[in-house]
């Protein structure tokens, strides 16, 4: 018996309200409890915010972008998060069979909040890259038994292996860090989502997009061979992409 298709409707239903839930953790990282347990507040002139002012996309566009009480420009990342979450919840539900892009997207959002971390802040917070590696690691139980497990979890471990080892064989070599950790604890979530089976796609994937646009910025005199490059974002979109069009749920 196949899922209740309603399942996919929810999601693309709460995605606009998860990907500003998105916005506010990832403007506030690291300082997360705040936006955990506080109320909503204009960041400017505090004012507590109410319901009408936080409706997803309509908000925004209603006000012009402006707070209501101050008139301080709102920021931009939260209409982008917003839309960013809902072409997420799509992609899903027209990708997938019926019912399972609430899972999908469990994955899809947590790897939007890591490259926008990864971009703004070049760090990849363990608070979601190992979440996201346990839910790869269930999803693969429940879907495929103990030997989709088994490929999940040394896909999981190829992948922590593969960046580590090239972090630390970059260090020897060069005397500084090339890689984080958090490179590497993507790219085993992302194992643990794809398969060892899906890791090459992945990795080479991610890497030639990196590299794409990193000539792009260096031809155009936006950067040279010392800016760092936030590799996380990419990692980010290859999984989501090999996810979404491999072995994710059968």
């Amino acid at each position: 018996m196949g899922l209740d298709p309603g399942f996919d409707l929810f999601a693309v239903v709460a995605a606009p309200f998860v990907g500003s839930f998105l916005a506010t953790l990832t403007l506030r990282w690291p300082d997360w409890r705040g936006a955990l347990t506080g109320r909503s507040a204009c960041p400017h002139c505090r004012t507590p915010l109410s319901p009408r002012d936080l409706v997803p996309l309509l908000s925004w566009l209603w006000l012009g972008g402006e707070c209501r009480h101050c008139e301080a420009r709102i920021d931009r990342r939260y209409p982008l998060f917003e839309l960013a979450a809902t072409g997420i919840a799509l992609w899903a539900a027209l990708t997938l069979p019926a019912g399972h892009a609430p899972v999908a997207c469990l994955l899809g959002w947590s790897l939007l909040a890591l490259a926008a971390i990864d971009l703004r802040h070049f760090v990849l917070p363990d608070a979601i890259t190992l979440p996201l590696m346990g839910s790869g690691l269930l999803v693969a139980a429940a879907t495929g038994g103990t030997p989709a497990l088994a490929t999940s979890a040394f896909g999981a471990l190829l992948g922590y292996m593969l960046l580590a080892a090239t972090a630390a064989i970059y260090l020897r070599l060069r005397g500084r860090d090339g890689l984080g950790l958090g490179d590497a604890k993507l790219l085993a979530a992302a194992g643990a989502w794809v398969g060892w089976y899906g890791l090459g796609a992945v990795l080479l994937a991610a890497i030639a997009a990196a590299l794409a646009i990193a000539t792009l910025r260096w031809r155009r005199g936006l950067a040279d061979g010392a800016t760092p490059i936030a590799f996380g974002p990419y990692l980010a979109a290859a999984t989501w992409i090999g996810a979404l069009h491999g072995p994710l749920l059968g």
